[in-house]
């Protein structure tokens, strides 16, 4: 569940910047390669976030 909280979180932060590298008429490609590099970080923060500790 927490997973799915953050995941939303950070999709949320995502949009956001996409929308406000729009209004300031960035190329759409790069648009395209920030959101991709955002969406990875975001998927390795918060499994590394989320994860739960080994017993060993």
């Amino acid at each position: 569940m927490s997973f799915g909280l953050y995941a939303a979180g950070f999709a949320i932060v995502i949009a956001g910047l996409v929308y406000a590298a729009h209004l300031v008429h960035m190329p759409s490609h790069w648009i395209l390669v920030g959101a991709v590099v955002m969406i990875g970080i975001g998927i390795l923060s918060a499994v590394k976030a989320t994860r739960q500790k080994d017993a060993n």
